[in-house]
């Protein structure tokens, strides 16, 4: 069984996911050889932080030694720079939710994902005991290999294979992106009404803690939920921006009918 702290690893990309993961896996003592960012300021500022690990600029100057390759970069670029890299015998891993792991298919014989299901920035330290790590390998040996690796960062490791990790990264969109994007919405009208966005705070704490004690759909509250027409069209009528309007009239009509179906 190889050790997770003999393994060399090279790091692709030096942007949000890989600054903070690297890192994490530094602080676990694991052994990052390079990294490689086609942004040389990037690449400069990460290997820094990681107390000079050498990287590279060039897909060329990737070396060809190391056990395990990690691709943390845009999901339009992974493609093309598989394709770039030079094949070796190290594992090929992606951390991107939505790319299916037969992308490395005919480039390596070893490949697989390794996805942590978490939004990062790269100055906000996240605690990864807390973060969920999906993974997925050609080969039983490789995906027990990353969870083993998975294992020294996170308490909540699982097996998720292309299709179901597809549909959990389309679950957090709403989740994550549409409920944050709701926050931007409700920050503009307070704004538009010389209030603060931190009057809301308190609600959106309390709404996040209940879905961690029952379903979503039993800790729904407000007027969609019980069809109160009145003060719905009240509210609808108060949106001047038509757009707006629609959004509140169309996830109305969604929270009255999810609450109508009680196994949701």
């Amino acid at each position: 069984m190889v050790e997770t702290d003999d393994l060399k690893v090279v790091w692709i990309g030096a942007g949000n996911l890989a600054t903070r993961l690297s890192l994490a896996m530094k602080g676990q003592g694991m052994n990052i050889v390079q990294l490689f960012s086609r942004t040389s300021e990037s690449a400069q500022e990460l290997s820094l932080r990681l107390d000079g690990v050498p990287y590279a600029t060039s897909v060329e100057e990737i070396r060809a030694d190391a056990d395990l390759y990690i691709f943390a970069v845009k999901d339009t670029v992974l493609p093309d720079l598989i394709r770039h890299v030079a094949p070796n015998d190290g594992l090929w891993v992606h951390t991107a939710g939505s790319i299916p792991m037969s992308v490395f298919e005919g480039r390596v014989p070893r490949f697989g994902v390794f996805y942590p299901m978490q939004t990062f920035s790269k100055e906000r330290e996240v605690d990864f005991r807390e973060i969920p790590f999906l993974i997925e390998a050609a080969r039983p040996d490789d995906a027990a290999l990353l969870r083993r690796i998975a294992a020294r960062l996170s308490d909540n490791v699982y097996d998720a294979d292309s299709v179901q990790r597809k549909y959990l990264h389309l679950s957090a969109v709403f989740a994550g992106n549409f409920s944050n994007h709701m926050y931007a919405i409700a920050a503009r009208l307070l704004q538009e009404h010389g209030l603060p966005f931190e009057v809301l705070l308190p609600l959106i704490r309390e709404t996040a803690a209940k879905v961690e004690r029952m379903s979503p759909v039993a800790a729904q509250t407000g007027p969609a939920v019980r069809f109160d027409r009145n003060v719905m069209a009240k509210q609808s009528s108060m949106l001047s921006d038509r757009s707006i309007r629609e959004i509140y009239d169309l996830l109305s009509r969604s929270i009255y009918r999810f609450s109508e179906q009680k196994d949701v």
